[in-house]
């Protein structure tokens, strides 16, 4: 017996269940796998790999890159660090399709990844997006505590809170202006 025709696909989604927590692990685990790659090549020229971005597009992804340096972070050195990146992301190949690399300073408005950042930069204002939903919300902004195991310490109007650092998809200090 032949049997022809469509065939559909039929996926069953739980109430309560959040679809795109598979797609966020699987992004965490290409970013873990995308720093095992850079960092060697970054840390090679004498510098920090403070985090990437990977932005996933329909015709290019972005591929952000931030570095430091104790002595700050000029053009020639995001420069020097994207020449060595793309060379062994060339060789390596873990990114499918065209993508645009960037490497950047850190800048004001810091990025934070690992803990580290989230203690180095204790007292300091910041702007955390959740990837899952805590109390309902998606976007926290408050004074950092800072890090204690897998949760980040957050004030916020007067009330300390305690992050699950899984849930977080990006954090980034606030630059406050003088006056």
């Amino acid at each position: 017996m032949k049997i022809s025709g469509i065939i559909r696909t039929f996926v069953i989604i739980r109430v309560g269940f959040a679809p795109t927590f598979y797609f966020q692990r699987t992004m965490r685990a290409f970013n873990d796998r995308l720093c095992e790659i850079i960092e060697p090549a970054v840390a090679g020229l004498g510098y920090e790999l403070v985090g990437i971005q990977y932005l996933p597009e329909r015709k290019e992804a972005l591929l952000r890159v931030y570095i430091d340096n104790p002595a700050g972070i000029g053009l020639d050195d995001c420069e020097q660090v994207s020449r060595q990146i793309s060379g062994v992301l060339d060789v390596e190949n873990p990114v499918r399709g065209q993508y645009n690399l960037e490497v950047s300073s850190p800048g004001l408005d810091r990025p934070l990844f690992k803990p580290v950042h989230f203690r180095q930069f204790s007292g300091c204002r910041v702007r955390i997006r959740l990837d899952i939903p805590w109390e309902g919300r998606k976007n926290i902004t408050g004074e950092l505590i800072g890090c204690e195991s897998d949760t980040v310490l957050i004030r916020e109007d007067g009330v300390e809170r305690g992050i699950p650092l899984d849930s977080i998809g990006f954090a980034r200090l606030v630059h406050v202006s003088e006056k």
